[in-house]
């Protein structure tokens, strides 16, 4: 459907919406790797939201063309105060490559899902074309690229160390994880007539700062020095050892400002802030977003990643889950910063009068969708915990893990009546919904269970035990897996109490750090015993920020420094997830010939054996087939 709203609803991506609002200035210029929609699952939409909410004049320039004369870049010429950078809502790597890097050859991102429209490490080509063209403006980066690759990080695509990307990319300042406080105070202090040379204690922000001269002041904060770039190129037990103090200080409510060598400069990592409040993230979702994207993109095809969330609702940001292998809390950080239920049911309101909405809301969630308003009961205790999991290897007694206030906001929506069914498409943590894994039930689990079964179940419930072995999942930092099969049967009895038949989908990985052939082998064999068919697999992909990525590039834990095995090869990562599709016929000799060799004749019978039975079935239906076609042709 195309907007019929007027143009001038939108932040201005064109020289003719900016002259037809008389501005002869700008005072910020974002440049983004992702098409613009004015919807607050996307940052640019947010950034721009929050600088108009400021008073400033701000203009979008999405996926400009990095290759030919630069003219997408000089479009509007300087802004006032600087050019904010982002790669979009992915890294650039993660977008353009699988896991076995190949190139994708589409782009959720872009109108009609074509690929293309984003340079390799997006966020660092921006900025040295912006230098080029204009090396008197600042540029201040933002969002999950420069997020992640804020300290010197391994690069998988590159299969090296790299720098930290302030240096990288010759940009002026960094912003990191959501962004809305430090931006807002950055503004603050630049139109209260402070220059960027002299901005140097924001929290949540990194800047350079030459070696030789002494660290910015700031009393309230102690410093912790890492292991320089330099001596991290040298020896990879220094930079594993780095990233147990730059996860641990990046989740802390008081944490330290973490200064770290690189060339003739300090790279400074202020603390984050305290998590938002209440009111100051709905401040951020309750601005104006049209929540449609841009008009000018109406003839070039729908924006895959818009079309998958424009009838969604994202209620509260941050994951206390810690996985080893995900991004969410080096970017959101670890403490849950909830919506209040009125902006909740509001957005819900404007969802509903979207004029396509057809009384399907398609989630209702978050980084996890069963997170919402959980925080630690006694605040103290919180503030000096270093833990980067609340979940692991326990629930921590202090986490209130009540599901009574998610339950409310789920049966409140239902009572809209514009709302057919409000679906949970959120990957939910099912571990918090275990009696023996979750202590702390203060009878809130089951309800829930009920209403998420009975009301919010779109067909599949997609949950992610992501591995079998304990030992992985140790370093996974995921529970046993016999609490997923407690959860299942949970499920399935809550199934039949409201007479459902809604599979469960289980996600699982392969070739992590930690997992062996024999492990995935007996994944195999587990899960085939439950009855699962696997379909929602996928290969470990190295991030940057993550201690699996760690441990993938140094072979060693990052808390412990004792090493790991990690499958790398192609060959070892191919024999890893060969085992997930055991029931096709072309790997049958593979997974044959693997088990003989591991000594596994008992994995052998379990996978396989079954297997040959159902090949003999179909050689017989086919011989049967062929007879009946025979008898046919000879009437």
């Amino acid at each position: 459907m195309q907007n019929k709203r007027p143009i001038s609803e939108w932040i201005p991506i064109t020289k003719k919406e900016i002259d037809s609002r008389s501005w002869t200035e700008l005072d910020v210029i974002l440049i983004s790797g992702d098409a613009y929609v004015d919807h607050p699952a996307f940052g640019p939409a947010v950034i721009g939201r929050i600088l108009e909410s400021m008073g400033l004049k701000v203009a979008i320039i999405p996926q400009p063309n990095w290759q030919d004369d630069l003219r997408d870049f000089k479009k509007f010429g300087k802004p006032r105060l600087f050019f904010g950078v982002t790669s979009g809502c992915m890294d650039s790597m993660v977008n353009h490559y699988t896991a076995s890097k190949r190139r994708r050859s589409t782009d959720a991102y872009t109108p009609g899902g074509l690929s293309g429209f984003r340079p390799d490490y997006a966020t660092v080509e921006y900025s040295k074309i912006l230098k080029k063209l204009y090396p008197d403006i600042p540029v201040v980066l933002g969002g999950i690229e420069a997020s992640l690759r804020r300290v010197t990080h391994y690069d998988y695509w590159e299969n090296q160390l790299w720098e930290n990307i302030l240096s990288k990319s010759g940009a002026d300042f960094l912003i990191y994880g959501m962004g809305e406080m430090p931006l807002r105070e950055l503004i603050l202090q630049l139109e209260n007539g402070k220059q960027f040379n002299e901005i140097k204690t924001i929290p949540q922000t990194a800047i350079l700062h030459p070696r030789h001269e002494e660290l910015p002041p700031q009393p309230e904060w102690e410093d912790l020095e890492l292991s320089s770039h330099e001596r991290c190129l040298r020896n990879k037990k220094a930079f594993a050892a780095n990233f147990k103090h730059i996860e641990q200080e990046s989740n802390k409510v008081n944490a330290r400002r973490l200064i770290q060598g690189v060339g003739d400069h300090n790279l400074i990592v202020n603390p984050p802030y305290p998590p938002m409040t209440e009111e100051q993230i709905d401040a951020s979702f309750d601005l104006p977003y049209t929540r449609l994207p841009h008009p000018k993109y109406n003839k070039r095809g729908a924006i895959p990643a818009y079309e998958m969330i424009r009838f969604s609702i994202n209620m509260h940001r941050g994951c206390f889950g810690g996985c080893s292998f995900c991004t969410i809390s080096a970017h959101q950080g670890k403490f849950v910063a909830s919506r209040s239920e009125r902006s909740i049911l509001e957005e819900v309101d404007k969802v509903t009068d979207m004029p396509d909405f057809k009384g399907y809301i398609s989630d209702l969630g978050g980084p996890s969708g069963n997170m919402y308003r959980m925080k630690g009961k006694v605040q103290s205790i919180c503030d000096r915990c270093v833990a980067p999991s609340c979940i692991h290897p326990v629930v921590c007694s202090n986490l209130d893990t009540s599901h009574k206030p998610l339950t409310q906001i789920y049966k409140k929506v239902d009572k809209n009546p514009k709302v057919k069914k409000a679906f949970v498409s959120s990957g939910i943590r099912y571990d918090l919904l275990v009696d023996d894994y979750n202590k702390n039930n203060d009878g809130s689990l089951d309800e829930y269970m009920d209403q998420l079964v009975s009301r919010h179940v779109c067909g599949r419930l997609k949950v992610a035990p992501e591995h079998t072995s304990d030992d992985t999942l140790k370093i996974m930092r995921k529970p046993s897996f016999k609490h997923f099969h407690e959860f299942k049967k949970k499920y399935e009895i809550s199934n039949k109490k409201f007479g459902l038949n809604q599979p469960l989908i289980p996600y699982f990985i392969s070739s992590h750090p930690g997992s062996t052939d024999e492990e995935m082998a007996n994944l195999a064999a587990e899960t085939k015993d439950m009855g699962f068919r696997l379909e929602q697999v996928q290969d470990f992909t190295p991030t940057p920020m993550t201690v699996a990525t760690v441990i993938y590039y140094t072979g060693l834990h990052p808390y412990t420094l004792r090493p790991v095995y990690t499958a790398k090869s192609s060959k070892e990562k191919k024999n890893q997830h060969l085992f997930f599709f055991w029931y096709k016929r072309e790997n049958y000799r593979q997974i044959k010939d693997k088990l003989t060799n591991l000594g596994r004749p008992d994995l052998l019978e379990k996978l396989l054996h079954d297997r040959k039975k159902q090949q003999k079935r179909e050689i017989l239906k086919n011989k049967s087939q062929i007879n009946q076609k025979s008898r046919k042709s000879l009437r």
